[in-house]
């Protein structure tokens, strides 16, 4: 059956820099925006403020949107699902508090589920740096 997968995404700049997240999932090292999957009864601004305090304890300040996906891409994950992702500016209260880490998949354990917060200089983000086309497209955007 051919879906429609709704994903939502935070762009959190800081001091210059953007935040990114690795992930480990499904056997799958990846580089992306923080943020996830929408759920059911959500609005897709709702969904981006849930994932900011799930992945970083923190509830945003400000949510202005950024970007939605305006091309086709198959889920690298379910192929039968169609990816629509929206991309919010988000303003935390205190980013400077996020744990980060310097290197890219700077695991303990490297097992699924692990996830891992990195800065990056605005100046040096570049579409390579992350797994999928939609963030590549993000960062290509972010760069101007």
């Amino acid at each position: 059956m051919k879906r429609i997968n709704l994903r939502a995404y935070a762009i959190i700049e800081h001091e210059g820099n953007v935040l990114v997240t690795d992930e480990l999932r499904m056997n799958k090292y990846m580089t992306k925006f923080p943020g996830g999957g929408h759920e059911w009864g959500e609005g897709l601004e709702e969904t981006v403020r849930r994932e900011c305090r799930e992945e970083l304890n923190q509830e945003p300040a400000s949510v202005t949107h950024f970007y939605t996906t305006d091309f086709f891409v198959a889920s690298a994950f379910s192929p039968d699902d169609q990816l629509v992702s929206v991309y919010y500016l988000v303003s935390l209260p205190s980013p400077e508090s996020i744990a980060v880490v310097q290197t890219r998949f700077e695991f303990t354990a490297h097992t699924d589920g692990e996830q891992t917060f990195r800065w990056i200089k605005r100046s040096e983000l570049t579409p390579d740096i992350f797994t999928y086309p939609i963030d590549q497209q993000v960062a290509a955007l972010l760069r101007g």
